[in-house]
């Protein structure tokens, strides 16, 4: 797998960015590419797509359909992905007839976790301790190699909002979980027992400028996100470090766009990498309210080889995501003061993400601001 390199033009307004996955994630990028007078082309197997329903141009297409998917690269200036789990092969397709940003090498590590965690630890930053597992004997070595403590098992591809992995305390648990996933290969890691978590949402251009958004603290239910909060309890030190493992990630993987890394905050105050996210997150959503450029519109100014936007924060802000049924209680929500988004999905399921609600309050004077 390798990424082409070409040098071009910006993309110009009255150009078309073409999206690969017609999700929330495209449904906002269309939205922001509108305000800066870019058209969008959403490619998306799902007829039913949130964002076909804001883009100007749409196509119900498999990935793995090379006709379809070159004939959707022809008709855009520049192309994108709002979800890692394009197929690499659909990428290198389009590689070879428009500019894709993020590239190749950012899906090989970030598809795969054993490969993600092993090119961070490369870079000398910080992750859990882990294992990589695909048997019985395996999981029992790796459990017992991990101290006796906790472990979490997770598949090396696929799974997202707590799919594909499972919290271990024994090695008995460690074999029967590994047996679940009907022996996929696998990654074991230490459970860590953090203070909180957080992130860090920033971007690449393609002049290689690096943007960071401030790290928003963020708090799961299920697995799942539910409000990301700015500012967040991170000091001056941390944010800086936060900041600086994105920027080297990002460096290292030659990256343009917007990406996101998830963080551990332990109680010593030592940051560990989750995971890294090649796209727009959804712990960045209170960006569209908080900031003049979100990251949102930072992505498409980078994918398009504009300028990066500013990134600085006018106001604090708290993101909650409204899930499932909660969606069925829209009235409640468009009688907040705050703002409402809703994802135009047409069906509702138990922990689904619908929409999302951000609260927005005076802007306080954060320790790392001047």
């Amino acid at each position: 797998m390798s990424d082409i390199k070409r040098l071009t033009a910006p993309v110009p307004p009255g150009g078309t960015i073409g999206i690969l996955g017609g999700g929330q994630l495209g449904r906002m990028l269309s939205l922001a590419a509108a305000r800066l007078g870019l058209k969008t082309h959403i490619y998306c197997h799902d007829d039913k797509a949130p964002a076909f329903q804001v883009a100007d141009r749409h196509t119900c297409g498999e990935f793995d359909d090379r006709i379809a998917v070159q004939a959707f690269s022809e008709s855009c200036d520049a192309v994108t992905f709002e979800f890692e789990n394009v197929p690499a092969t659909t990428i290198e397709l389009i590689a070879h007839l428009k500019p894709v940003n993020p590239g190749a090498k950012a899906l090989r590590f970030t598809q795969d976790r054993l490969e993600e965690k092993t090119f961070i630890q490369s870079l000398g930053l910080n992750t859990a301790p882990f294992h990589a597992i695909a048997s019985d004997a395996d999981a029992r070595r790796a459990f017992t190699a991990l101290g006796g403590g906790a472990g979490v098992l997770k598949t090396r591809r696929l799974g997202y909002d707590g799919k594909g992995q499972i919290k271990v305390r024994t090695v008995e648990e460690a074999v029967a979980a590994i047996a679940s996933f009907k022996h996929a290969p696998s990654v074991l890691e230490a459970f860590i027992d953090f203070d909180f978590e957080a992130s860090i949402v920033a971007a690449r251009g393609q002049d290689g400028s690096f943007a960071a958004y401030d790290p928003p603290e963020n708090s799961h239910e299920n697995h799942i996100l539910r409000r990301s909060v700015v500012p967040s309890r991170l000091s001056e030190r941390q944010a800086q470090e936060a900041k600086e493992i994105a920027s080297a990630i990002a460096k290292a993987l030659d990256y343009v766009g917007v990406l996101a890394v998830e963080l551990f905050v332990r109680r010593d105050g030592t940051l560990l990498i989750n995971e890294i996210a090649p796209r727009v997150h959804n712990s960045g959503h209170w960006t569209l309210e908080a900031c003049a450029v979100s990251q949102f519109e930072q992505h498409i100014r980078a994918v398009a080889g504009w300028p990066l936007g500013d990134p600085v924060r006018h106001a604090d802000a708290v993101m909650e995501n409204i899930l499932g049924d909660e969606a069925a209680d829209w009235r409640r929500y468009a009688n907040r003061r705050g703002a409402l988004h809703l994802y135009g999905k047409s069906e509702i399921r138990p922990g689904r993400k619908m929409g999302h609600f951000t609260t927005l309050a005076p802007l306080t004077k954060s320790p790392w601001r001047p």
